[in-house]
């Protein structure tokens, strides 16, 4: 169980959220990623939050709620685009990126995205039936060469 005055670092709370979806246990990085949601810059915010809603979406996916796990990876996505979206790219002559590639805390938003909007789709026009349990344990965090399908987060 997490803690509900739980207060995690961006950094801390994606590793924590991202080895949660890993193991299968998406309600509890939900929490996670909610407590940083309401913790979050306001710049911030439609991260979390979108991240949370994904979590939720696959919870629902995890107890057969076929219609609640399309609608909440949807509107996840959607917020997760526009956090990604108001960042925009990095500014003409600005410092070199963070450690991650410049991923906000490691976050691979790109591959969130495409993982949600595919997984969405499959649902949606098939059921939950034939979703393999892996595919509804997303990675959040950018993955190296080191980490193999299923490796822990760095």
């Amino acid at each position: 169980m997490i803690p509900d005055e739980l207060t995690l670092a961006g950094p801390d709370a994606a590793r924590l959220a991202d080895e949660l979806l890993c193991a299968g246990r998406p309600f509890h990085a939900h929490e996670v990623l909610e407590a940083s949601w309401k913790s979050a810059p306001p710049g911030e915010r439609d991260l979390w939050q979108g991240l949370a809603q994904v979590a939720v979406g696959l919870t629902h996916a995890h107890r057969g709620n076929a219609r609640g796990a399309v609608t909440l990876l949807r509107r996840g996505a959607d917020r997760v685009r526009a956090y990604r979206d108001a960042a925009g790219p990095p500014a003409p002559g600005a410092a070199e990126p963070p450690a991650g590639g410049g991923f906000p805390y490691s976050i691979d938003i790109a591959a969130v995205l495409a993982a949600c909007d595919d997984l969405a789709a499959r649902i949606e026009q098939r059921g939950l039936a034939d979703v393999p349990a892996a595919d509804l344990r997303p990675r959040l965090l950018v993955q190296t060469e080191a980490d193999g399908p299923g490796a822990p987060s760095p």
